[in-house]
């Protein structure tokens, strides 16, 4: 069984013949470039020259070697930066700044920082959905953004590995608060709908536009299709069931039910926290796969997960705790942890090995080395 065939049998709710292995096909999937290059080191792998695979999370882009040493079974290929923008970090005051491509400007401390966080929205001062309606959005139909995805697909393709495509932005929802600012989304939603729904629909037409041109150049080679929406928080939903359902379903909808029409891929949502009364709903509206499975969150429990939505839903991570235990338990704890997160997921199929989230930057190399060897011992089926 390669790599592909091994990450479809468990997409399709089959038992191959281990657990399928992700780290770096995502920007929510992947390594702090600190605790990369700290285990490049532990590996006693040669140094490389460390891109980032997303910036503003400093995650980095994992070399091929990395990859196939860790017998990693899936790829990622991405969109182009437009031919209009680029990444320009300059220097301002303490920070390191930049701007992105739908204008947002976010800022990391030049000394200690980890993240570069939004610094300003620039819908924050729109005072009518005509301020929103004119906003210059990024450009999804610009080809630059498009060339060589189709090569770099069917060459994964051609190796046997698993293909996920990433999406151009942020999600629908999240996008309201990264451009309006989130006291002002919020309120928006509350009591000015029109408003939230005009950012959101803004946010749909590009990534319409954007899918249409993926798909029509590579949905026949695409394994998964990545797109995310954080919906929840430690303890609860960051908004309403009832809210989501209104204001924020039927755009996913709509956006899913297209992807649909043009591919065989399966639909791959994140999303962080708790957020399981609206997971019925996500099944509803065609998500196959759910990450990153936060099950130290209220009302994610992986073994209620499985039982209710196991023969409907991926789990895509889930794999190991990274608020506590990844980054300050000891090996043996990693290893139960693995061990119990397999025994729990992994039965039937649908479970794809990742941890909770993106590997942060103090993570110590030894446990994910520790990780890494109870996925083999355990993840056999």
């Amino acid at each position: 069984m390669n790599a592909r065939e091994r990450l479809l049998a468990s997409l399709n709710h089959k038992e191959p013949d281990r657990v399928p292995f992700d780290i770096g096909a995502t920007p929510v999937t992947g390594i702090a470039k600190t605790a990369y290059v700290n285990l490049l080191k532990y590996l006693g792998m040669p140094e490389e020259e460390i891109s980032f695979f997303d910036v503003v999370q400093q995650i980095a882009a994992p070399s091929e070697a990395f990859l196939q040493k860790l017998d990693v079974d899936v790829r990622n290929v991405s969109p182009n930066a437009p031919s209009n923008w680029k990444l320009e970090i300059h220097e301002e005051g303490e920070y390191n700044v930049f701007r992105d491509q739908w204008k947002i400007k976010w800022r990391m401390p030049k000394n200690g920082g980890f993240y570069f966080d939004m610094a300003e929205h620039p819908l924050a001062d729109a005072l009518d959905v005509e301020d929103i309606e004119k906003f210059e959005y990024p450009d999804a139909d610009d080809p630059v953004r498009y060339e060589g995805i189709r090569e770099k697909a069917l060459e994964i393709r051609n190796r046997g590995y698993g293909v996920v495509m990433s999406s151009i932005s942020a999600g629908i929802f999240e996008l309201g608060g990264w451009l309006r600012g989130y006291a002002n989304f919020y309120a928006d939603l509350a009591g000015d709908p029109e408003m939230a729904c005009k950012v959101m629909d803004k946010a749909l037409e590009v990534k319409m536009k954007y899918w249409e041109k993926v798909l029509d150049i590579a949905g026949d080679l695409i394994d998964v299709v990545q797109e995310a929406d954080d919906l929840g928080s430690q303890d609860r939903m960051l908004i309403s069931p009832e809210m989501y359902r209104k204001y924020v379903k039927p755009r996913h909808k709509e956006l899913f039910s297209f992807i649909h029409s043009k591919t065989d891929a399966k639909i791959f949502v994140h999303s962080c926290g708790s957020f399981r009364e609206v997971i019925p709903d996500l099944i509803e509206v065609g998500v196959n796969i759910i990450n990153p499975v936060q099950f130290n969150v209220n009302g994610m429990d992986s073994a209620g997960l499985k039982r209710d939505f196991g023969k409907d839903i991926v789990f895509w991570g889930g794999g190991v705790d990274t608020q506590r235990i990844l980054p300050k338990g000891t090996v043996q704890e990693v290893k139960d942890c693995v061990k119990r997160q397999i025994e729990i997921l992994a039965p039937g199929g649908g479970f794809v090995f990742n941890t909770v989230h993106n590997i942060q930057a103090d993570v110590p190399p030894q446990n994910l080395v520790a990780m890494w060897e109870a996925l083999q011992e355990y993840g056999k089926y």
